[in-house]
């Protein structure tokens, strides 16, 4: 086992790294985009009411990554949604090497095309710094959760960050993942 590598990190080393070299015209290996981590986040509003709801999102973020999550707790108060500090209010999981790989694997392959109505994602979602966000509205995408066991339906919000400060060249990297981003234009400045 030690000597495992994931499918994408042996694409990337392989492949990807000599068609970025080529496409974004950089000579050192070691100034190519790469991806650095992947954090999943799901909020839960009734968390602070319903201990099964925070019990059971911690479950099936934990069966979707194969990680342990960490409950993320309100900073401060607020009074209009009944909220005080250090109450609940999410799970959240930071992937980082193989586990990383493994589950953008099987985000590309099998639970991405599951999506209803799927026709890729926004390219609107890159933040100006390298790094994609994007929210799925349904956690049942995942192959590896039990839709009889699921008591609600969740969303939860994916960032990908890369080591790139350019949203082009970041965009190049995970499309030659072959991650399902619709075609990037560039933003304009002032607009």
């Amino acid at each position: 086992m030690k000597n495992y590598s994931p499918r994408l990190f042996a694409l990337y080393k392989n492949d990807i790294q000599s068609l970025l070299k080529d496409k974004l015209d950089i000579k050192n290996v070691m100034q190519l985009p790469r991806i650095e981590k992947i954090v999943l986040n799901m909020g839960i509003g009734d968390a602070k009411d319903n201990k099964n709801s925070l019990s059971r999102a911690v479950e099936e973020m934990t069966i979707i990554t194969g990680q342990k999550p960490v409950v993320t707790k309100a900073r401060k108060a607020i009074s209009n949604f009944k909220l005080r500090a250090g109450d609940p209010v999410g799970v959240k999981v930071t992937l980082r090497g193989n586990k990383m790989y493994e589950f953008l694997d099987r985000f590309i392959s099998i639970s991405s095309p599951r999506i209803r109505d799927f026709r890729g994602l926004p390219s609107k979602g890159f933040d100006g710094r390298g790094n994609y966000n994007f929210g799925i509205s349904e956690q049942i995408i995942f192959s590896e959760i039990d839709y009889d066991k699921v008591n609600t339906i969740r969303g939860l919000n994916i960032t990908i960050m890369t080591s790139t400060d350019n949203d082009y060249h970041a965009y190049e990297l995970l499309a030659s993942f072959g991650f399902p981003i619709n075609d990037y234009k560039e933003k304009k400045k002032g607009k």
